[in-house]
């Protein structure tokens, strides 16, 4: 028995001792405490933990970890094996299979943990670095394109700390973020129900367990042949940025209500593009979403712009297509005779009156009247890929052999089929079958550049192009198109500006870190006074843009009607800007001379439910022409006067954004407004087949949830067969089977019948009135609760003509303040 147990106790002293000799070997995991969160990595270099410290709470998945960093050769990433971390020297090292070395210099700021790659060893045969993924349990919000998560009480990111470390992950050799894209969906009207893809990146992203951040930076040292926007064979120019070395980011967490906080203290420290917009950091100005009138204007008629926008109370306004030819941005001479300088003097105006000018531009696309186009072409011109003449050519020749067909038999996405050879463009119908390979059908000369004799071994260059009729810019070239518009606007004093088509910039071959260096070479170059006066917006954000752009703006009025125009694409797009911390917008509407009242009430309800801005697309003569412009205008006045001034509640905001429900705004006392519910149902009396002597109108039921009230409608017929012209004569409408009301006139289709609780009135396609019909028993009254409502007349015309009224009721205001 002694025996026995002196030998039990033997082996427990020495699995005791074994376990100690282990731990001192083993060096103990690092730790990272910030002022929110503790990070803890262990000694392979794997995130393992993030702890909030106020409540404990881990962040990252069971059984789940992540390097810190990764290494890329040939597709397969390179996990690290082992770390070492000296904190008197801030340094990290990461050590491979395969012999590599990473040093990456990290330092606690406090709020953030920074990590820079300051030097790899072999670095030559490595594509590019990862950092991360690193899980989280995360999942409610993630914000792909600002790289946060965050679950409505605490949130975790990452943020690049350069432009050349991109957000996201290498799915892509061309880094293109995958994004929704309603423009490739087949339908234009709104979003498609099949949406497969991350809405805008991937810098955060969902994951089964939650979602995981990341961000990458790639070794541009050489020429690449990738796939890129269409073409399966696309060359991806060779770029100078030091590589990988130099990548850096911040990892951090906070509270809910502090992530804005954080990101500012992060921008402000490390250097990155922080605007202030009147005195208040652009992400939390409500300036930044300030809403705007969208109208061509010019020297001549810039003072009726400013009386529209006044009239409106807004501050900005906004022309949507000045330019005369992008590339070298020349606008257009009839309405800026001077140039320039006829933009300075209508901004010089617009300031005496206390309004900003903003426009409207493509980024680096180059129409082809462009003098970087004609009629010598720049060589700068982004190019698919290049080849050389397999056999001279004089300038008369339609057809040009070349050595390789490979960049220019790729017909999608070549919308211009056009080669550069020397200084003459060429056009080509097609790419023969077989050798020798041939350019078939040549236009010499194109775009007035003059033909010339070539001799074989010249270069030929298929030149990018886009669906816009339009050639695009290379690297170089964009740069100085963004210089141009740096100038442009420190020259003229514009406050505002849409970056339309950055996805032009692809043509860099750079994908996202193209497009974000064209508006990082604009933002640098601008007027100390100006950067990040001027409110900026554009059609693609990106991760590291997210710091510089002031808001972003998409949905167009273009494709339906007032309220059905990608409706749920804009709806869409709030809980995207609510995910990545951003201004709302809503998007762009119309505004034309058949714009009623009541659907730009329901637009700006949204408008205050999301706090979300707007811009209005419309003309000075459209408003002028208006019956109800003065309306129209007081009424966006009031709507955006009381949403910049807090004065909708959270409850409020909640009922304001459901589409279905409708609002009235009206001034009440200064600084105060009554808001008032509106129940509305819409009645269609169609065409009837009946037996003689049977009615032929339509009996409806309205349910008023209101107090008795004054009838208010609007009638107008639907259109019928093209061509045919149908009317309604002599409509009757019947309230409770006691109070006619006869309509003496006939309605035509562009006409309409509004009635606003105090008289009727017959408005033609303009709502500008042509009759008032009078009534001897004067308006009649809708009951509280069930109404019968009758609707008669006689159709002609068209058989599949119908009869729309609105039957409008209004509830109990309440009155709002500014807060």
């Amino acid at each position: 028995m002694t025996s026995l147990l002196s030998y039990t106790y033997r082996i427990a002293l020495f699995a005791v001792l074994l376990a100690g000799l282990s731990a001192f070997r083993a060096p103990a995991p690092t730790v990272f405490t910030t002022d929110y969160l503790r990070f803890s990595f262990d000694r392979s270099g794997h995130l393992y933990s993030l702890m909030d410290k106020a409540t404990a709470r881990e962040y990252v998945p069971k059984g789940e970890s992540a390097p810190l960093l990764s290494l890329m050769k040939d597709s397969v990433a390179i996990k690290p094996s082992a770390m070492e971390y000296s904190a008197g020297k801030k340094r990290i090292i990461l050590r491979y299979p395969g012999g590599y070395t990473a040093t990456v210099a990290a330092e606690n700021k406090g709020s953030y943990l920074r990590f820079e790659l300051l030097s790899l060893a072999p670095r030559n045969d490595i594509k590019l670095v990862l950092w991360g993924p690193y899980p989280t349990t995360i999942r409610e919000q993630i914000g792909e394109t600002v790289g946060v998560v965050h679950d409505g009480s605490f949130g975790i990111g990452i943020q690049a700390l350069n432009i050349k470390t991109l957000g996201g992950y290498p799915t892509h050799e061309n880094d293109i973020d995958p994004a929704y894209d309603i423009f490739q969906t087949g339908s234009l009207v709104d979003v498609a129900s099949d949406q497969k893809v991350l809405y805008r990146g991937q810098t955060a992203k969902p994951a089964s367990f939650g979602s995981v951040i990341q961000a990458y930076c790639r070794n541009r040292f050489s020429d690449r042949v990738i796939a890129n926007w269409e073409h399966p064979k696309y060359v991806a120019p060779a770029f100078k940025d030091g590589g990988v070395i130099g990548s850096k980011i911040a990892l951090w967490g906070a509270p809910e209500a502090e992530l804005l906080t954080v990101i500012g203290k992060i921008e402000l420290a490390e250097g990155l593009p922080h605007p202030m917009i009147d005195g208040v950091w652009g992400k939390q100005n409500p300036a930044a979403s300030a809403s705007y009138l969208i109208m061509d204007f010019g020297e001549d008629n810039v003072s009726q712009a400013i009386a529209l926008t006044q009239k409106a109370g807004l501050r900005y306004f906004y022309h949507g297509g000045p330019f005369e030819n992008w590339g070298d941005f020349q606008l257009k001479k009839r309405e800026f005779p001077n140039n320039w300088a006829s933009m300075r003097a209508c901004v010089e105006k617009a300031e005496a009156a206390g309004l900003r000018v903003g426009l409207h531009t493509l980024s680096n696309f180059i129409t082809t009247n462009d003098p970087y186009v004609t009629p010598v072409p720049d060589q700068r011109l982004a190019k698919v890929g290049r080849s050389v003449l397999a056999a001279p050519v004089d300038e008369k020749a339609t057809q040009l052999v070349i050595q390789s067909p490979e960049f220019f038999n790729q017909m999608k996405n070549n919308n211009l089929k056009a080669v550069m050879v020397g200084k003459e463009i060429i056009r080509y119908r097609a790419v023969s079958e077989s050798a020798p390979w041939t350019l078939l059908d040549c236009t010499r000369g194109a775009f007035k550049t003059s033909p010339q004799p070539h001799q074989a071994g010249d270069t030929i260059s298929k030149l990018m192009d886009h669906g816009y009729q339009v050639f695009l810019a290379d690297y170089a070239l964009q740069t100085e198109m963004a210089s141009t518009l740096a100038r442009l606007y420190n020259e003229t004093g514009l406050r505002q500006i849409s970056f339309d088509g950055l996805e032009g910039c692809w043509a860099t071959g750079l994908g996202q870190y193209g497009l974000q260096l064209f508006v990082k070479t604009w933002y640098d170059q601008l007027k100390p006074e100006l950067k990040g006066a001027v409110i900026n917006d554009a059609s693609t954000p990106g991760h590291y843009f997210w710091h510089t752009f002031t808001r972003m703006n998409w949905g167009e009025p273009w494709y339906a009607g007032f309220r059905e125009s990608q409706t749920q694409y804009r709806l869409k797009n709030q809980d995207y800007f609510r995910r990545n911390l951003m201004p709302g917008m809503l998007g762009w509407f119309s505004i034309g001379p058949g714009t009623s009242l009541e659907d730009l009430e329901w637009m700006l309800a949204r408008s205050a439910g999301f706090d979300a801005g707007f811009g209005l697309a419309t003309s000075i003569d459209a408003l002028q022409k208006h019956g109800f412009s003065e309306t129209l205008l007081t009424t966006i006045r009031t709507w955006e006067t009381a949403r910049l001034s807090g004065a909708f509640s959270a409850e409020q905001k909640v009922q304001l954004r459901d589409i279905n429900r409708e609002f009235h705004l009206e001034n009440a006392a200064e600084g105060s407004w009554l808001l008032t519910p509106v129940h509305q149902a819409y009645l269609v009396h169609e065409q009837k087949v009946r037996q003689p002597g049977e009615p032929v109108a339509s009996t409806f039921e309205f349910k008023n949830p209101n107090a008795e009230q004054a009838l208010r409608f609007t009638l107008q017929l639907t259109s019928g067969e093209k061509g045919v012209r149908s009317t309604l004569d002599s409509p009757v409408i019947e309230i409770n089977s006691h109070h006619r009301i006869e309509l003496p006139f006939t309605l035509e289709e562009s006409q309409i019948v509004q009635c606003d609780g105090k008289a009727i009135n017959l408005l033609d396609k303009q709502w500008q009135v042509l009759k008032t019909v009078p009534l001897a028993s004067g308006i009649p009254k809708l009951n509280s609760g069930l109404n019968t409502i009758r609707l008669d007349g006689n159709f002609q015309g068209s058989k599949a003509t119908t009869a729309k009224m609105e039957i409008r009721s209004l509830g109990e205001p309440v009155v709002i303040k500014k807060r």
